[in-house]
């Protein structure tokens, strides 16, 4: 009887601690769907974690109203910290298919995150969305730029790609995307050179080699060299540097002895 009693003792108390749990917890769910915490009139940027200056707000606000105006695609942006409308925003903005909410919050690993409306995938595949998110909003990124440029430059990419009819990539090489496309190209002269390099006597290059390892070093240097930077820029800059990059690392593999056939020894 006594242990009955302990038991029903015990299962009261861990009901009055969910209980107890579940009221504390309430406030806190009721912060994500607070419309108190909009303005009254619908305006294109809300910036409840003061991360935009004001002067770069009002421009903003009147670039994405005109943006809107002329092409019917609807940007907003909502900054939060401690508290956020949540839900609300929807029927403030009236959000549909052919809207884009920018969501930054400092407290994730990255600044950024987007809904997206249905219509924007025809003209931005998913891995646009996930690259723009990665290179704007990294903390290495709001670090050095600050979140307002995060905020800004991610979304004058967005509508830059509307503009010409869409994006296969985010515009624009970084310095250290670039420097990774660099290493793939030398890389892969370096593979080419190696495979081109005499291996009979009175043979000059080793064309076979070079075809049997080309797609290894085709892949380096054309997949992960060029692409990424024709796709992504038109500058012809870095293009020619990772060209010569594989022509630099092709000469040195081909040229260096070591990659050379055995001499032969000299009998006694």
């Amino acid at each position: 009887m006594g242990q009955q009693v302990r038991q029903w003792v015990w299962r009261s108390s861990v009901a009055a601690m969910l209980v107890l749990l579940s009221w504390a917890i309430a406030p806190e769910a009721q912060a994500y769907d607070n419309p108190e915490l909009l303005p009254e009139e619908p305006i294109a940027v809300v910036d409840l974690a003061n991360s935009i200056p004001d002067g770069q707000e009002q421009s903003l606000v009147e670039r994405l109203e005109s943006f809107e105006a002329e092409t019917g695609w609807k940007l907003r942006v909502l900054t939060q910290f401690d508290r956020t409308p949540g839900r609300a925003v929807k029927d403030f903005w009236g959000l549909d298919n052919k809207s884009l909410l920018l969501i930054a919050d400092a407290r994730g690993g990255n600044l950024l995150n987007f809904n997206v409306g249905d219509a924007f995938y025809e003209f931005m595949p998913r891995t646009f969305w996930i690259e723009l998110q990665t290179r704007y909003g990294n903390q290495f990124f709001v670090r050095d730029n600050g979140e307002n440029q995060a905020i800004v430059e991610s979304l004058y990419s967005v509508m830059g790609c509307l503009e010409k009819g869409g994006c296969q990539f985010v515009p624009g090489l970084p310095q250290e995307q670039w420097i990774l496309t660099l290493i793939t190209s030398v890389l892969g002269g370096v593979i080419c050179g190696f495979a081109a390099h005499p291996r009979q006597e009175g043979q000059i290059i080793a064309w076979q080699w070079a075809l049997i390892l080309s797609p290894l070093w085709g892949i380096l240097f054309v997949a992960f060299g060029i692409a990424p930077v024709i796709s992504r820029t038109s500058d012809w800059l870095p293009l020619v540097r990772n060209i010569s990059g594989f022509g630099i690392g092709a000469l040195v593999a081909f040229l260096t002895p070591v990659f050379g056939p055995p001499r032969p020894s000299k009998s006694q």
